[in-house]
């Protein structure tokens, strides 16, 4: 293209001379650095001012230097996440029942594997307890469509307002809440029990357990004193998950809980989504907590969330390390809601012998052509300008009834103004191949006059 383009520009110049009006001498270097490069062309857009023909090829000669910045901006080789061969594969769970090493059924105690996930979600720092469920991504990039488990659910109700205080002119040295915890003076102090204090958990059965806190942290501030009642309760939850740069991530869609589930001596919690709620999407309609693992789960609970404890002048004591954690956590309601979710990645990781695992993509990087058309407008336009250009110059020598002479010097020598080089009689040198072929048979020497100057004189 570009040399058409400079092929065309140089034409131009006989054209440019072609006109009525005389044309300076110094226009023929102007066309011809015009001809060689963007450089030139600038000094012929300056000179032409848009006068002619050859400023549309001059623009062209410029525009040129961008052609091959977008061309190869055309085609990029990006990488995209396509399925793998390998599966991946994420737990859940239908039933929990506890059982010992020995698979023996564990009337009485929690089996060890769930105190270790109850202690973790009560004691870890970041409230992150969902990256820790058992999972298996090859390629560090999964997906997993919509899965239904069992799990534990919880949910905590603001109650201060029921909070009672007893004071006289010294001060408040009482704090309780109805048939729940009291706080004696004020200041560094936690009671927690578990009692059923406020209507507003009531529509729950509380499979799990139901407890309530009374808090005061600063001395004399008898307004800094807060309640907080919670309930953990078995449910039936609906998640996805996925897996990104080897960070596992889960969203719990929907949750469904029984409220007829109650703790029974002899039987077992069953959950049949689909009995009670047809319109509920779980891919399993019977989940199942074993009787024995739900009535040892609550004592432990009850046990483990029930305490007292507080913090003077002279130290801290307190009844378990677990009151001490709600003393100091700063949102009880998240610390409960990562407890329920430690506490699901258990009972999901849990050896259940009716429920399989979910079946995933594992995603894999690969490397593909890309094609951005937008960046092939800006060639074709430059292209289609070229050929629009080359086209005119053709039809305007064409019309004008000029030789084409392009860039030739041998035109400049054979008809040039009062040179020595004089044609043999009855030949014509008109077309470039006649000036080629009579070139053959003519030379010159480059010899300085008498006057000093230089010229190409015939020999």
């Amino acid at each position: 293209m570009s040399s058409a383009v400079g092929a065309a520009i140089s034409q131009c110049k006989w054209l440019w001379y072609r006109q009525a009006e005389p044309r300076r001498l110094q226009d023929l270097q102007l066309f011809d650095d015009a001809s060689r490069g963007p450089f030139g062309a600038a000094q012929l857009l300056v000179s032409l001012r848009a006068r002619h023909l050859a400023f549309l090829g001059a623009v062209i000669a410029i525009l040129i230097l961008l052609f091959d910045p977008f061309l190869q901006q055309v085609v990029v080789y990006p990488t995209r996440l396509v399925p793998s061969e390998k599966p991946a594969v994420i737990v859940r769970s239908e039933r929990y029942g506890a059982r010992s090493y020995e698979d023996l059924p564990l009337p009485s105690v929690v089996d060890l594997s769930m105190k270790a996930s109850i202690y973790d979600g009560v004691f870890a720092i970041g409230n992150d307890a969902d990256r820790n469920i058992q999972h298996n991504c090859p390629t560090g990039n999964c997906t997993w469509p919509e899965f239904s488990s069992l799990a534990v659910c919880s949910r905590c109700e603001n109650i201060t307002s029921l909070v009672k205080k007893a004071c006289n002119s010294s001060g408040c040295y009482l704090l309780s809440l109805p048939n729940g915890p009291t706080l004696s003076g004020l200041g560094g102090q936690i009671n927690a029990t578990v009692t059923n204090i406020s209507s507003s958990l009531n529509q729950i059965q509380a499979s799990v357990f139901k407890f309530s806190t009374l808090i005061s942290k600063r001395i004399k501030d008898p307004n800094d004193a807060y309640a907080m009642e919670c309930a953990m309760w078995y449910c039936v939850q609906t998640y996805t998950a996925s897996v990104e740069d080897s960070v596992i991530s889960q969203r719990v869609v929907r949750s469904w809980r029984n409220d007829s589930a109650k703790l029974d001596q002899y039987s077992d919690l069953i959950y049949n989504v689909s009995a009670v709620d047809p319109n509920a999407r779980v891919n399993s309609t019977i989940f199942k907590v074993s009787h024995l693992a739900a009535k040892a789960l609550n004592s432990f609970m009850s046990e483990t969330f029930t305490g007292s404890g507080g913090i003077n002048n002279t130290g801290s004591a307190f009844s378990s390390d677990v009151i001490q954690a709600l003393y100091n956590t700063d949102n009880l309601t998240a610390r409960l809601d990562n407890l329920a979710v430690s506490m699901s990645n258990n009972i999901r990781q849990q050896n259940d012998s009716v429920a399989s695992p979910s079946h995933g993509t594992a995603w894999k990087g690969e490397t593909y052509v890309h094609v951005r058309w937008a960046w092939l407008s800006f060639p074709v336009t430059v292209a289609a300008l070229a050929l629009a250009f080359l086209v005119g110059t053709i039809i305007e020598t064409a019309h004008r009834d000029i030789l084409v002479w392009k860039a030739s010097n041998l035109a400049l020598l054979f008809h040039g103004q009062d040179l020595d080089l004089k044609n043999p009689p009855m030949i014509h040198v008109n077309r470039a191949s006649q000036m080629a072929q009579m070139a053959k048979h003519v030379k010159l020497h480059l010899a300085q006059t008498p006057d000093k100057d230089w010229k190409l004189v015939q020999r």
